[in-house]
C-alpha cells in the first residue's frame, strides 16, 4: 500500500504507536487494530545500516503504516557527546552516517536527548493501583556525582555548540530533522551535571546556536508538567513553537504535579487537562506525531498491551471531541 496516499497526510495531528525494530506481523497489526498511522522504533547499533531501514521501512508501510521516526540510544543518548568525553568525535561520526541512512532509507525524523546520565527516577510509585514511575528530587540531590566532577552549564552549551556544528550541515544535506527531547526530570542539576534543556528559554537557546530549521523538538509534555511554571506555560509553547516548526513529535503523557515530587498517572488522571492539550495542538495547526510516553503497567501477562491500547483510545477520543466541536 502506498502509505503517502492513506489519511497519514490528514489535516491535525497523527496518532503513533512505538514498535520494536523487529517488530513481526503481529505487532504491526496490533497497531493497524488499534487505529494509528504512525509508527516509530529504536534500533539497535547493528540496524543502523542503509539495508536494514529500508527493508523495516517497507515492512512498516506493506501493513499500512508509516515509518515516522527512528532512534538509535547509542548515538542520541551519548554523554561521550555531551560531555565531550574521549571518543566524542567518533559518536559523532557514527551519528552522521545513522542521520545519511536514515535519509537514503526516506525516514526523515530521528531524536536525540542532552542527558548524559539519562531520564532519573526514584523508587517505583503507584497511580490507581498501577506500578510506575515515581521522581522524588529531594532523594535525588543526595545521589553521589556521576561523571567524577560537577560540570558547567555553560561547558554543556559549548558541547551542544561543538555537536551541531558538525551535525546539522549532515542533517540539512540529508533532509532529516532532529528532535530535541528535554531532561527529564527538568531540574537545575543531578549528579553534578547540569539538566540543560529544562525550559522553554532553554530551547529558544538552543535553536538559536543551531540556526538551522532541521532541529527540532520532541514536546514531551509530561516534562514541561513535570517543570511546571519553571518550564513555561505547556499551551503557550505549543502555540510559539508550533508556530514556529518546531515540533516534531509530541509525547502525551500526564504526571501527577510539578516538582519536586510526582508519579506518572494515567492521561485521564493527572494534573492536566489533556482534551485542553489536544484541542491546542490542532488549533495551532500540528500535523505531526502525538505518541504515549511513559505509562502506568496495567497488571498481569494477559493485559499485555493494555496501557498503549488504553492511551491509543483515549487519543482518538480527545480528536473526535475536536472534531465534532469543530463542525
Amino acid at each position: 500500500m502506498d502509505v503517502d496516499s492513506r489519511n497519514v497526510t490528514q489535516r491535525g495531528p497523527k496518532l503513533s504507536l512505538a514498535i520494536s525494530p523487529e517488530a513481526d506481523a503481529d505487532e504491526l497489526t496490533f497497531a493497524r487494530q488499534l487505529g494509528v498511522d504512525c509508527v516509530y522504533t529504536w534500533v539497535h547499533d547493528d540496524q543502523r545500516n542503509l539495508a536494514y531501514l529500508k527493508t523495516l521501512r517497507q515492512k512498516v508501510e506493506d501493513a499500512g503504516l508509516m515509518l515516522y521516526n527512528v532512534g538509535n540510544l547509542t548515538v542520541g543518548k551519548s554523554d561521550k557527546i555531551h560531555l565531550a568525553l574521549p571518543g566524542r568525535d567518533q559518536v559523532i561520526a557514527d551519528f552522521q552516517a545513522f542521520v545519511e541512512n536514515l535519509g537514503r532509507a526516506g525516514i526523515h525524523v530521528t531524536t536525540f536527548t542532552w542527558e548524559p546520565t539519562q531520564v532519573w527516577s526514584s523508587e517505583q510509585g503507584e497511580t490507581r493501583g498501577a506500578a510506575t514511575r515515581r521522581v522524588d528530587l529531594e532523594e535525588m540531590r543526595r545521589r553521589p556525582l556521576t561523571h567524577g566532577r560537577i560540570h558547567t552549564e555553560e561547558e554543556l552549551w559549548d558541547n551542544l555548540r561543538y555537536f551541531v556544528q558538525r551535525m546539522l550541515p549532515v542533517a540539512e544535506g540529508a533532509g532529516v530533522r532532529l528532535a530535541l527531547h528535554p531532561n527529564d526530570p527538568p531540574t537545575d542539576t543531578l549528579g553534578g551535571i547540569p539538566c540543560l534543556i529544562r525550559s522553554a528559554a532553554a530551547y529558544r537557546k538552543a535553536f538559536e546556536i543551531a540556526d538551522s530549521p532541521n532541529l527540532g523538538m520532541e514536546f514531551c509534555m509530561g516534562c514541561w508538567l513535570e517543570g511546571g511554571e519553571g518550564f513555561g506555560d505547556l499551551l503557550e509553547g505549543i502555540r510559539e513553537f508550533q508556530a514556529q516548526g518546531r515540533i516534531l513529535i509530541v509525547h502525551f503523557r500526564n504526571v501527577s504535579a510539578p516538582l519536586p515530587q510526582f508519579v506518572e498517572t494515567f492521561l485521564d488522571n493527572g494534573y492536566m487537562d489533556m482534551f485542553e492539550v489536544m484541542k491546542t495542538l490542532a488549533e495551532a495547526g500540528y500535523s505531526g506525531t502525538v505518541t504515549l510516553d511513559h505509562s502506568p503497567r496495567f497488571v498481569g501477562e494477559y493485559a499485555r498491551g493494555g496501557g498503549p491500547a488504553y492511551a491509543i483510545g483515549y487519543m482518538k477520543a480527545l480528536l473526535q471531541c475536536i472534531k465534532r466541536a469543530d463542525q
